[in-house]
């Protein structure tokens, strides 16, 4: 699949469940986030362009006592994941608020996976 996101996603490290509100059925965990859009690791084949009302399980963030964010979506593209038991669903968000995006952020920055070099003790710094 070629990559036309033009901004680049946050791997997470929260375990956060990401559910079908209206279909009532767990989606599985978010595994990537920015501002446009989710990237939710499954183990159910979402078709394209399917449109979706997604019920994001908030983990804990400073700040504020909300539990869960809903947002409208549209399935972008859903392919096998490495382990084939799952699949990698992508989905564009058609529609955030202002308070959505201030959460959305949170969570990126409360969680993002940074990938740093461990701090190597013996060695001194000049």
């Amino acid at each position: 699949m070629q990559e036309r996101r033009k901004s680049n996603r946050k791997n997470l490290m929260a375990y956060t469940q990401v559910f079908d509100l209206y279909g009532g059925y767990m989606l599985g965990y978010l595994g990537d986030l920015d501002l446009r859009g989710a990237m939710v690791i499954g183990q159910r084949v979402v078709e394209e362009n399917t449109e979706l009302t997604l019920a994001i399980e908030l983990p804990d963030l400073p700040d504020t006592s909300i539990s869960r964010v809903t947002i409208p979506v549209r399935t972008a593209w859903c392919q096998p994941d490495i382990s084939p038991e799952y699949f990698n669903i992508g989905f564009e968000f058609k529609k955030i608020t202002p308070e959505q995006i201030v959460l959305i952020e949170a969570i990126m920055n409360n969680y993002e996976f940074r990938r740093v070099p461990p701090i190597d003790k013996g060695k001194t710094t000049p």
